[in-house]
């Protein structure tokens, strides 16, 4: 699949993005480390549960503390994905080859990586239970298994997904669906989804939608296109004043938007997508589509719902400061699958890992953790192939911005710090350890400005 050829306008832009799309190239050869396929213990000091962004960032960082021997990492994924670039894999900008790599790769040299599926937690006696059938102790447990992806709760999902028209950027096998769909786009209506749950990354659904917007104009297909965003939502954006600045887009381009709908049938084979009203419960709208996208609903995991360590709606139950276990305190959560009351996203990951390292470090001393989380996230808002907003903000649902201006405006600059920077940072800072979020840059810069 070819990409979108026009993605930056200005020979110093393109310039500047091919420096920085070093960033998405293999930044080294496999990592040696300690694999399945030899004898492993069944006790170290630190367990990681889950191989995603937030697990491998914080065994790089426990390797540093214990010592690679001594960590381990449960998750039986072979490949490792970089999914905020599926945004743009989505609108035909990004191929998605370039998303992914061996899981292998990214294990920090050293930690012993145990390809396995966790089927149980137990902590009230320092172990957990694999699917193959292994009981693993440990003396601290790092829980980062991320979100879980529930298709089949809308009716006629996944299998929809057999039939064209329809696609979902949350998806190794359905974001490339998405680009198709946006290709073979013809007349009529362009429909994007947000689900009544959780989700990870909730800028993305209508991210592909001004994506969708920017193609169709630039194919010439803008007036054949009818472009609604279906949100279960009752406000386009939780933080006001990025919330006004995209009520300005959507208002210049003539998109659609209708709050408290929710996505409850797909009947892909007659392209019809069926919503209902959240404020009158049972009343139900069918809408005919030429294009769908479909953002899943999302919950826990399932071995977490059940387990201990979850709170009543099924999310490890963590100090939204220190990111301990409210009940056991060797037990730890970070990124999707705690219940910090923030937006999850892995720059929120990135701000976690460092408050973690911090305070599993004085944890281990016998120590109070005294570094406190203040909830920091962001979410790039890609309004167009060349266009960013950087939203920034905290627990309070404040901007916390980095850079010494306004960042709710659309900028070319914060659109390469999406596309190209933060893949680079990503890869060879993050995963690495080394990377825990732009508060150092933000006291630079408003130490610069006082």
């Amino acid at each position: 699949m070819t990409p979108l050829a026009t993605v930056m306008s200005g020979p110093r832009a393109r310039l500047f993005a091919c420096f920085l799309r070093l960033g998405t190239q293999q930044a080294s050869p496999l990592q040696l480390h300690t694999g399945a396929s030899l004898a492993a213990k069944n006790h170290y000091e630190v367990l990681v549960l889950g191989g995603g962004s937030g697990g491998i960032t914080m065994a790089a960082r426990m390797k540093r503390r214990v010592g690679a021997d001594n960590v381990a990492i449960v998750e039986p994924s072979e490949r490792h994905f970089y999914q905020p670039i599926w945004t743009l894999v989505g609108a035909g900008a990004k191929q998605l080859s370039s998303s992914g790599r061996p899981t292998a790769s990214v294990i920090p040299s050293g930690v012993e990586w145990i390809k396995a599926r966790v089927v149980e937690l137990n902590p009230d006696k320092n172990c957990i239970h694999t699917d193959n059938g292994k009981e693993i102790s440990y003396k601290y447990l790092i829980i980062a298994l991320g979100i879980q992806l529930d298709y089949e709760k809308i009716k006629g999902l996944p299998e929809g997904f057999d039939h064209p028209k329809i696609g979902s950027n949350y998806s190794v096998k359905t974001v490339e669906k998405t680009w198709k769909a946006l290709q073979d786009f013809k007349e009529g209506n362009a429909i994007f989804t947000f689900p009544n749950t959780p989700v990870k990354c909730a800028g993305a659904p209508q991210k592909i939608m001004y994506l969708s917007e920017a193609y169709f104009r630039k194919t010439g297909k803008r007036s054949k296109a009818n472009i609604i965003f279906n949100t279960s939502l009752g406000t386009i954006f939780g933080v006001k004043k990025y919330a006004a600045a995209l009520q300005e887009i959507i208002r210049e381009r003539n998109l659609t938007v209708n709050y408290k709908q929710n996505l409850i049938e797909v009947r892909a084979d007659r392209q019809e997508a069926v919503f209902e009203n959240l404020d009158k419960p049972g009343e139900t709208q069918v809408i005919s589509y030429e294009m769908l996208h479909v953002t899943p609903p999302m919950s826990s995991p399932d071995v977490l719902k059940t387990s201990p360590v979850a709170d009543a709606a099924g999310w490890v139950d963590v100090d939204k400061e220190t990111l301990q276990h409210k009940k056991y305190p060797n037990v730890f959560g970070i990124g999707d699958c705690t219940n910090l009351p923030t937006s999850k996203t892995a720059a929120a990951v990135a701000a976690q890992s460092g408050i973690l390292d911090r305070t599993i470090s004085l944890i281990m001393k016998n120590q109070k953790p005294v570094k406190k989380y203040d909830g920091y996230t962001s979410c790039p808002l890609v309004t167009g192939y060349n266009r960013v907003i950087l939203v920034e903000f905290d627990y309070n649902a404040q901007p916390l911005e980095t850079f010494p201006f306004d960042q709710s405006r659309e900028r070319l600059t914060m659109y390469i710090m999406k596309a190209d920077l933060m893949p680079f940072l990503y890869w060879n800072m993050m995963l690495r350890g080394y990377w825990g979020g732009p508060a150092f840059l933000r006291k630079v810069f408003h130490l610069g400005m006082s």
